[in-house]
């Protein structure tokens, strides 16, 4: 059994597609960042940085699991899915789990807190970060008419970085014109795994989902 402390982000969305793409079991427990339940000292047991998503792997001695990418890892490997076993394959998977930790995330993420809840307009951090998003979109897009998804196969590499791209438009960011973007968008979307862990913790609109992440980035 896995207890997974989540809350309706991007990044909580992840480890909760990545449960029901395995067939994990799991019990949910959602944090309230209004309460910043987050800060807690219970919480800061499992995570020191005070941040979700966390797991704890009750069937591995009680073993903690912090930070998105991480955990994606550590279920790919315990379960022998979503992760290659030979070296290039795996490389392959963790180069484009890295690109979206390492860049879509962090720049989404901050287009996000400037486009639409910082208390200051500033016209430059919009431009820098709305941009810089979309070149990244650009590089999935040309990687995404070369294959069907990231890595080849689907992998964690598209569990990591679907919940992102989906709320584009809460970061301002278009995709149009990034044909294989949507298409990869449109398959993702029809899974009916990611369909329910997209309902994990609870049942939330892309804008309840996106403003909680701004909410994190700003109360560290």
């Amino acid at each position: 059994m896995i207890d997974l402390y989540t809350a309706a982000t991007p990044n909580g969305h992840k480890v909760s597609i990545a449960l029901e793409e395995l067939g994990l079991a799991y019990q949910v427990h959602a944090l309230s960042f209004d309460k910043r339940e987050q800060k807690a000292a219970a919480f800061l047991a499992i995570n020191p940085n005070g941040r979700i998503p966390a797991i704890v792997d009750r069937s591995n001695d009680d073993f903690a699991v912090f930070e998105s990418g991480a955990i994606l890892i550590y279920l790919a490997e315990q379960t022998g899915q979503l992760l290659p076993s030979d070296a290039k394959g795996r490389s392959r998977v963790i180069q484009w789990l890295m690109l979206q930790m390492g860049g879509v995330g962090p720049m989404q993420g901050q287009a996000n807190v400037f486009f639409r809840y910082f208390p200051e307009k500033l016209q430059g951090a919009i431009d820098r970060y709305q941009h810089e998003t979309r070149r990244l979109y650009e590089v999935l897009d040309t990687r995404l008419g070369e294959a069907d998804y990231l890595a080849g196969d689907y992998s964690i590499a598209d569990i990591a970085t679907y919940p992102w791209v989906r709320v584009h438009d809460w970061a301002g960011v278009a995709v149009d014109g990034l044909p294989h973007l949507q298409r990869w968008m449109a398959a993702l979307e029809a899974r009916p795994a990611v369909q329910r862990g997209l309902q994990v913790p609870q049942r939330a609109s892309d804008e309840e989902s996106v403003v909680k992440t701004a909410q994190t980035m700003l109360i560290r």
